[in-house]
């Protein structure tokens, strides 16, 4: 780090300037934290760097397999069979399928005043979601808890800053106080052009929970923390327009931008993309910034950071273990650590957790052996083992492979026969029985994952008889059922989270207006409050400052529950007078178009416009409506009207 000094002014009245003593003191503290966690963190990266060559599709070629491929590029080399893969595939999809139907979070007034307000939250988050592409992040995080055991996202509220251009119109006020247009023109300017909820992904080997405290629960913890990485620049860009940023200018001039937290020895291997972007990274300039993002729980008394003797949440963030470049009070109404972990394996102890991918990680490396063994057999069997007499042959005719050659026999046989001169070594295949041990083997892996073949699309095989519905249905409900508890837990691990954080947000920093549609479920009497103009409704920061319960998904799937049943008891219920008494049979029939991947029930819905009797009387005589099948409607009632 260069001692030349940068005149920056610290928030808080505090010196951070490097090297003073408030700021080495915190910088070791911090580093503390973050050594601890990463001792105990460390032991799970042998198993995921395991599970990480077991989700790719080939293994590292040896000396001899790179001779068969010069030889010929087309004799197979040894693969990692994708079974593993196709779990992970399966898992992943149904936590998609589960979760990111629209809304991704619902919300729920508590008191009746609340409904209104509840509602409008739900539509705004979910603009804001698809703008920032939440779906993508979930996707990562459903992917990371389903191969290493571990999912970690940190719900934000993200401001993003550009330019726009502005239509101006100049002119002048007449007598009259009509203004009257002299010029318009296009003006650029810089404003916010979005303000909402995002998601960020941390990579499972970033990340630095607290050891005291279940996986599981990081709020229960004195801290937590992950790693993370950027270039000099773009932090300079930030520093710029982020008042919560400070020396970053101290960072340029350092000798190496690493950290040390993980240990030099394994140092490599806490990132997978460090595998990629290290090897380019030559010169100090391109070399990037490991950041230690790290909020603790602290008393700002000892930590000399203020005269509090209460517990506070501050946020830090420290560039190449030697520089802060952000300290702050957390400052979030919702008073949590802004991240949500997701462990579906988890025992409710212990501070790591395993995947269930990571069960069937020995059967995984039966297959490979079993598989590769086998092709190598095989490519062993197909090159000619020839046992020759060299008195006898020609061996330059034997060796040349092109077809139709001649292979002459050498003068002192001439006219003796060539029945003794070359017979070809018979090959035993030990491994012919492999294929099916494969499959044997599989079949263990889908029955212990709970991913059998309906629900990863395939159909049973091993007999000529046909799949009946019901093996199908019963099949399918064992594996539902299974992933249905992976889905449950994620959704109260980390779901019900993000959707608190991500409302408690939205009221706390929202500070512009918004448009959003009226199409879906919108109760009349919620519209009936508010303006909408051209199908959609303003919604103002004032609009959303409601109580209000994250309503959590059950963990089925479009599909799932049964369909063809619930089908049948609608038929039943359709006629039977009695039955219809007592059941809602609209709701109903939402209900089964909703649970077979109907997203817009609503929309094909008829509107019913309540009217007084006399005035429905009154219409019908002057022929503005006509009786529904010769009668009308209770309560004037008018179906479409």
């Amino acid at each position: 780090m260069s001692d030349k000094t940068w005149n920056y002014e610290y928030p808080g009245g505090l010196d951070w300037t490097p090297g003073s003593k408030l700021h080495q003191d915190t910088v070791s503290k911090l580093i503390r934290y973050a050594q601890d966690a990463a001792s105990n963190i460390q032991e799970r990266y042998s198993s995921w760097h395991e599970m990480d060559k077991k989700l790719q599709a080939y293994i590292s070629i040896d000396k001899k397999e790179k001779k068969v491929i010069a030889d010929d590029p087309r004799k197979p080399v040894s693969i990692v069979f994708p079974y593993t893969y196709a779990i992970l595939e399966t898992l992943v999809s149904y936590l998609v399928a589960a979760f990111t139907p629209e809304p991704l979070f619902r919300y729920e007034g508590v008191s009746p005043s609340d409904i209104a307000g509840a509602t409008l939250m739900e539509k705004v988050i979910n603009l804001q979601c698809n703008k920032s592409k939440v779906i993508l992040n979930l996707h990562t995080f459903y992917r990371d808890c389903s191969a290493y055991g571990l999912g970690i996202v940190a719900p934000q509220w993200m401001i993003k800053r550009g330019k726009k251009v502005q239509s101006v119109r100049d002119g002048i006020y007449d007598g009259n106080g009509t203004f009257r247009e002299t010029r318009k023109y296009k003006r650029t300017e810089s404003v916010v052009l979005f303000e909402g909820n995002a998601l960020d992904n941390i990579d499972p080997y970033c990340y630095l929970p607290d050891p005291n405290v279940p996986i599981h629960q990081p709020q229960r913890g004195e801290f937590v923390a992950w790693m993370d990485s950027d270039s000099y620049v773009n932090l300079l860009c930030d520093e710029e327009v982020d008042g919560d940023l400070f020396n970053v200018r101290y960072l340029k001039d350092m000798s190496t931008k690493s950290t040390s937290i993980f240990g030099e020895t394994s140092r490599s291997q806490t990132r997978r993309r460090d595998n990629w972007t290290r090897q380019f990274t030559n010169t100090a300039l391109l070399e990037p910034v490991d950041l230690l993002n790290i909020m603790v729980k602290l008393i700002p008394k000892e930590w000399d950071l203020s005269d509090s003797t209460y517990p506070e949440k501050w946020m830090f963030m420290v560039g190449a273990d030697r520089v802060i470049i952000k300290a702050k009070p957390l400052g979030l109404n919702h008073d949590m650590f802004p991240v949500a972990v997701a462990a579906p394996e988890f025992d409710g102890y212990s501070p790591v957790a395993f995947s269930r991918l990571e069960i069937l990680s020995g059967m995984q490396t039966v297959v490979d052996w079993m598989f590769n063994s086998h092709v190598t057999n095989v490519r062993k069997a197909i090159n000619d083992l020839i046992i020759v007499d060299p008195y006898l042959l020609n061996l330059p005719d034997l060796e040349n492979s092109e077809a139709g050659g001649i292979i002459r026999l050498r003068r002192p046989a001439w006219g003796r026969g060539v029945e003794n001169a070359a017979m070809q070594l018979s090959v035993v295949d030990i491994t012919r029985n492999n294929v099916a041990d494969v499959s044997f083997v599989i079949d263990f892996m889908r029955q212990i994952a709970g991913t059998d073949n309906p629900f990863m699309g395939n159909l049973r095989g091993g007999g000529p008889e046909r799949l009946t519905a019901k093996e199908f249905q019963g099949t399918a409900a064992g594996a539902i059922n299974r992933l249905e508890r992976i889905a449950k837990v994620v959704g109260v691990q980390a779901m019900q989270d993000i959707g608190y954080m991500f409302a408690m947000h939205l009221q706390q920093f929202m500070s512009e207006d918004v448009y959003v549609k009226t199409a879906g479920e919108w109760p009349d009497k919620i519209l009936q409050n508010f303006n909408v103009e051209d199908g959609r409704v303003k919604v103002s920061p004032f609009d959303i400052l409601v109580d209000y319960d994250v309503i959590i998904r059950d963990g089925s799937i479009p599909g799932g529950a049964f369909s063809d049943s619930w089908i049948q008891l609608f038929q039943i219920i359709s006629q039977n007078p009695f039955l219809l008494q007592k059941f809602d049979i609209t709701r109903l029939f939402k209900y089964i178009a909703t649970n077979l991947g109907a997203k817009n029930v609503d929309d094909f819905q008829l509107s019913a416009n309540a009217m007084p009797d006399q005035q429905v009387q009154q219409a019908v005589a002057n022929g503005q409506l006509k009786p529904l099948n010769s009668e009308v409607t209770m309560n004037g009632a008018i179906p479409g009207g």
